[in-house]
């Protein structure tokens, strides 16, 4: 996967990706009637967003109630210290468990916010004593659980076309 290059995004572009954000399945045919093309400068154009880095990957979205993921689970952790090395450690061994969905270097009062994804109450208890609190450096764990999902997207909002877009 190639770091994203700042490349201009036209209408077009931005039709694409809107398009392929809702159904990452879509068949080239299809996409391109959708977007008003013709087949062939269709895939170029994506294939040119996928070079760019502006189109990362394709996945599909398993349900978490389907597969018995009932516990949504925001926790923020606290290191003993924030040395560029601690940091990079806990990142990671953090990275290793498939529980965690999310994880963000914060600023505030806790250095991390991580949203794992649990069968249970008992499943969250052995995440945090046996995967969580071994990690060296781990201080403090506070947990927060979700009652209901009000609102879950992936799709990224774009820009409207002509709009400048700013370097990241």
């Amino acid at each position: 996967m190639s770091s994203p290059q700042n490349i201009k995004l036209d209408a077009i572009d931005l039709r694409i990706l809107a398009e392929l954000q809702v159904d990452g399945a879509l068949s080239n045919v299809e996409l391109a009637r959708r977007v008003h093309l013709s087949p062939s400068p269709c895939l170029a154009r994506v294939k040119a967003l996928e070079a760019a880095g502006v189109i990362s990957r394709y996945v599909a979205l398993a349900s978490a109630a389907a597969l018995g993921l009932g516990l949504n689970v925001f926790i923020n952790i606290s290191l003993r210290t924030q040395s560029k090395e601690a940091l990079a450690d806990f990142e990671r061994r953090i990275a290793e468990h498939d529980e965690v969905m999310e994880c963000y270097l914060m600023t505030g009062d806790s250095d991390y916010l991580i949203r794992v994804a649990v069968a249970d109450m008992a499943a969250l208890e052995r995440f945090i004593l046996e995967q969580l609190s071994p990690i060296p450096g781990v201080e403090k764990i506070r947990s927060s659980f979700a009652l209901k999902q009000v609102r879950y997207k992936t799709a990224l909002p774009l820009p409207q076309p002509g709009a400048a877009r700013h370097p990241g």
